[in-house]
């Protein structure tokens, strides 16, 4: 009798039975069976079809599907009331997170209570919408957190994302850096020794060198001198552009009198190796940054005196085509191997080749031509076939002076 009084005591404080008559509550609580759950023992699993109401006594219950936990029913609180009218399977586990009591009430004894108690109905349907009332706002809190968790989770991709690309960031200006000091370390320190040495010659034993033999050593002397101003202006045009000072100005200009003041520039380097430089006399007056554009020229012109047999052809060609300035360069020098096409252009795997009278390179003037194009918007490329020659093309979209 008095574990009957206790059991009705006990449920008048559970909100599911908080209409319910005494009467019908003292019914009620005979008809429960008391259940004891070990601590991480399930009391039901997902997918299992146990219909039964559970109340908690004691201790504490996790609803739960795997790791992921959906909620914690504590002293007076109740679960699984929906299985007393559907008949649906579990849809989670629910495990005792400390050694727990709870009273059960089968689907058979709750389906005779309803047959004789229609109060006991309504007062269920109260709780009913009572948890559903919960559930909402769980379910708004959850949904609320869930959105938290995304725009945390996009936060966290985007400042990844900005790290990477941090990160190749700097792996480029770490090998800006290496060629800079490659350059200047070799290929800039070598022609002035060679400058310097012949120098020395020349001041040591002037008087006993025949004139044909001094000849040599000036042109010597001259070669290297050219090179080495050439590279070094090219070294610190890029320098300029690695840090942002060197702008883009863009003015009206024709294209052939860019063409014409570096073939003077480089007419003597023609010369030595009897190359025959043809352009075309029509003008093309263009909008372009002339700096830059003729760096691109003398590159690409130097670059087919250096790659050219002696006795060769280079021919410089322009077009206007859909609203577009292109320009091509050829020569019937060594050509390039296919695999080495994608390289030129890159940094970091530019490929340096000794020309047909042993001119050395740095591969810097291309990046150079590959960076100034692409800042007026065009794109540069390249097409050869090895003893076929090479054609560099580039092309200059229309626009407006800047």
């Amino acid at each position: 009798m008095r574990e009957k009084v206790e059991r009705v005591k006990f449920l008048k404080n559970v909100s599911l039975f908080k209409d319910t008559p005494e009467k019908t509550l003292e019914r009620i609580a005979k008809g429960m069976r008391q259940v004891h759950v070990e601590k991480g023992k399930a009391i039901f699993n997902k997918g299992d079809s146990m219909r039964a109401l559970y109340i908690v006594i004691s201790g504490s219950l996790q609803v739960h599907d795997g790791e992921y936990i959906f909620s914690t029913f504590d002293e007076n609180d109740f679960f699984g009331e929906y299985s007393l009218i559907d008949e649906e399977t579990r849809s989670a586990t629910v495990t005792a997170i400390v050694p727990s009591e709870v009273y059960e009430l089968s689907y058979e004894k709750f389906s005779m209570f309803l047959e004789n108690e229609p109060v006991l109905a309504r007062s269920m349907l109260k709780g009913f919408v009572q948890r559903l009332r919960d559930n909402n706002i769980l379910e708004e809190r959850l949904t609320r957190r869930t959105l938290e968790i995304q725009k945390q989770k996009n936060e966290i991709i985007h400042e990844r994302d900005e790290l990477e690309k941090q990160k190749k960031e700097l792996v480029t200006l770490n090998n800006t850096k290496d060629k800079f000091f490659s350059i200047i370390g070799h290929d800039l320190k070598n022609p002035f020794s060679t400058v310097i040495g012949l120098s020395e010659l020349l001041l040591d034993d002037f008087e006993s060198f025949e004139k044909e033999r001094l000849k040599v050593f000036i042109e010597q002397i001259n070669k290297f001198s050219s090179n080495a101003y050439a590279l070094l202006e090219n070294l610190l045009q890029w320098a300029r552009s690695q840090t942002g000072k060197l702008k883009l100005t863009k003015n009206l200009y024709n294209l052939r009198d860019v063409i014409e003041d570096n073939i003077e520039l480089l007419s003597g380097n023609a010369k030595q190796k009897n190359i025959t430089l043809n352009y075309p006399n029509e003008s093309a007056f263009w909008n372009f940054d002339v700096n830059m554009i003729s760096t691109v020229i003398r590159n690409l012109i130097s670059n087919a005196i250096k790659f050219t047999h002696e006795n060769g052809q280079i021919d410089i060609k322009y077009e206007e085509r859909a609203n577009k300035l292109y320009v091509s360069i050829a020569d019937t020098g060594m050509g390039i191997a296919k695999k080495d096409l994608p390289k030129l252009f890159k940094l970091d795997i530019n490929p340096t080749t000794i020309g047909t009278s042993d001119e050395k390179g740095t591969g810097l003037g291309l990046i150079l031509c590959s960076e100034f194009i692409e800042r007026h918007g065009g794109e540069i490329w390249a097409e050869s076939e090895p003893g076929e020659g090479s054609i560099f093309k580039f092309y200059l979209p229309e626009s407006n002076p800047e």
